[in-house]
């Protein structure tokens, strides 16, 4: 019914930069927030990024000045741009929404993950 799908990961060198992106797709009536969640090797999911339809956002204090995100609503797509990346960004990026479903209503839907490896 809802997709989402995120592009963009990759390895980098530390101090670089990676733009990721998500998609949402299906029989959507509307997109409550949009974000990034990240979780690395041993480490719980943690809130990464988050986008409200209106704009509000909140970011981790540990990518705050280096991450930002951003999106489109017609295009019912997140971005992140991320820069001065440390190897401690490196994780499995996953998007998340929350959407209500012409079909299924109001529920919370999750990206399959995209990996970020970020090299010293």
């Amino acid at each position: 019914q809802v997709q989402l799908v995120e592009s963009g990961g990759g390895l980098v060198q530390a101090g670089g930069s990676l733009r990721l992106s998500c998609a949402a797709s299906g029989n959507i009536a509307s997109i409550i927030t949009m974000g990034w969640y990240r979780q690395a090797p041993g480490k719980q999911r943690e809130l990464v990024a988050r986008i409200t339809s209106g704009g509000n956002i909140n970011y981790a204090e540990s990518v705050k000045g280096r991450f930002t995100i951003s999106r489109d609503n017609a295009k019912n797509t997140v971005y992140l741009q991320m820069n001065s990346l440390k190897p401690e960004d490196t994780a499995v990026y996953y998007c998340n929404a929350a959407i209500i479903s012409r079909v299924l209503g109001a529920d919370n839907y999750w990206g399959r993950g995209t990996q970020v490896t970020v090299s010293s």
